[in-house]
């Protein structure tokens, strides 16, 4: 059992196959969301080209619309804190604090 994109079953009926499959209640939509984000993170570990970045991209918008944010604040939010404490771009590592 795991979460799929919408149009599966449908590709499976195509092929003469038949899908087993329900529509998650939200708590475990939400809980499968969080499963899949997983999964398309160690996909797009094992080999990070834009189809993986793409799936893994799709997913996160969409967990993050399950529970009830807003695309476009997570995007503005981001670029405040990007301006106040800045981004990850320069690779650093924080050791320790003395």
């Amino acid at each position: 059992m795991k979460l799929v994109r919408d149009r599966i079953p449908q590709i499976i009926i195509e092929d003469g196959r038949t899908p087993i499959y329900h529509i998650a209640e939200p708590e475990e939509y939400k809980r499968e969301l969080f499963r899949k984000v997983i999964e398309e993170l160690e996909e797009f570990r094992e080999d990070p080209c834009l189809e993986e970045a793409a799936d893994l991209f799709e997913v996160a918008h969409t967990l993050v619309e399950a529970h009830g944010l807003s695309f476009a604040e997570i995007v503005d939010t981001g670029m405040r804190k990007s301006q106040l404490v800045g981004g990850f771009n320069r690779g650093i590592i924080l050791d320790n604090v003395e």
